[in-house]
């Protein structure tokens, strides 16, 4: 199989993080529950994953970087600390739904701050005149899932400063590939998965936590037993419950392989490869391509459409064809919105540091059948 689903799961890991994750499922039960050697194993591989990510994302205390089980649970903790019913939120018109749920469950205003695909400037001058009426908090992706849009969060995260107004990112598309750094960026809170461009296991993510937090879970922390609530200190405080030590060894390898291999290293992999698989799928009739110029503003994810054939069907002529791609609105109505996709969606190819150029000319050239049978 080609796998070209990469912005949901990248499926091809590292060979270090299958064997974290067994060695963890042969060594470790749970960190704060005991002082035997399993438990203590548990507690040093936790935190030598904290370090690791605080580390790379610019986090100045490990103690700030909380385990969650993917981004939409980072993401509920950090609007469940934030925002208020009522409050105005600005958003982008790119934003997923594990953002947008959340901030309408909050009892939010939101308040989509609206531009037309691979236009920094004027998604920055949107969430300018956003704030400037009102906005008591800006919640954005740094890359949107379904076009692979970079967003100028650097920008919009300096107007939120200026402003005093608590500033949320969603780097569930960024982390691993673009620069994330917390302090820089001064933001209230970070969300990450760990099983997208970290390279990690599925069920494992990051919460960076710059800002007061509220636990959304409660339950057992392995501290302050005797209390009636949660702990008042991170990570304690927002962790309830058993560890997910396997996906959090995994992480580790992952976080290990980012390093290593460098973040800008795949970063530039990928846009080599949307720019060839844009490059090709425009040269076939009937076929839209959503690509930014030059790929300035694109990472690795590529939407396109064919004309008069439903993106599924398309999707699942793929598959027969030995390619996993995915097709529909990716969870993201807003983007499709914005683009003017709805409401069939797109078929999304997206790669990682494990493509190659041989995978995105099997996919031109399966497109062109699709194309060629309809």
């Amino acid at each position: 199989m080609i796998y070209l689903d990469n912005a949901a799961t990248t499926f091809q890991k590292p060979r270090d993080v299958y064997k974290a994750v067994k060695t963890a499922l042969e060594t470790m039960t749970s960190p704060g529950r005991g002082g035997h050697d399993t438990a203590m194993a548990a507690a040093e591989a936790a935190y030598d994953c904290r370090e690791k990510a605080a580390a790379l994302f610019g986090v100045p205390d490990p103690a700030n970087v909380v385990f969650t089980f993917n981004a939409t649970h980072g993401l509920n903790l950090a609007i469940h600390s934030v925002v208020r019913p009522g409050m105005r939120v600005a958003v982008s018109g790119y934003e997923h739904n594990a953002v947008v749920r959340p901030l309408i469950a909050a009892g939010a205003k939101v308040d989509v701050a609206t531009s037309a695909l691979f236009e920094p400037e004027m998604i920055a001058a949107a969430f300018e005149r956003k704030l400037d009426a009102g906005a008591e908090a800006v919640v954005v992706n740094h890359v949107s899932n379904v076009f692979g849009y970079i967003l100028p969060v650097e920008r919009i995260a300096a107007m939120c400063r200026e402003r005093g107004v608590p500033f949320i990112l969603d780097a569930s598309q960024s982390a691993g590939c673009l620069p994330v750094d917390m302090q820089a960026l001064g933001a209230a809170f970070i969300a990450m998965p760990g099983h997208k461009g970290l390279y990690g296991p599925q069920g494992s993510g990051l919460l960076l936590c710059g800002a007061e937090t509220l636990p959304l879970l409660h339950g057992g922390s392995g501290t302050d037993s005797m209390a009636g609530a949660m702990p008042a200190y991170l990570p304690d405080r927002l962790e309830a419950g058993t560890h997910n030590m396997p996906g959090i060894a995994g992480l580790s390898a992952g976080l290990d392989f980012v390093r290593l291999a460098g973040p800008q290293h795949i970063l530039e992999t990928e846009k080599e490869l949307i720019a060839c698989m844009a490059d090709g799928l425009m040269m076939i009739p009937g076929v839209r391509v959503y690509a930014s110029e030059h790929g300035f503003a694109q990472a690795g994810v590529l939407s396109f459409t064919v004309r008069g054939v439903a993106p599924e069907t398309v999707a699942a002529a793929l598959n027969e064809a030995g390619i996993a791609v995915r097709a529909g609105l990716h969870c993201a109505p807003f983007a499709h919105r914005s683009a003017d996709t709805l409401p069939e969606g797109t078929v999304r190819a997206s790669v990682s540091v494990f493509t190659r150029k041989k995978d995105v000319t099997a996919l031109i050239g399966a497109v062109r059948a699709v194309v060629m049978k309809n």
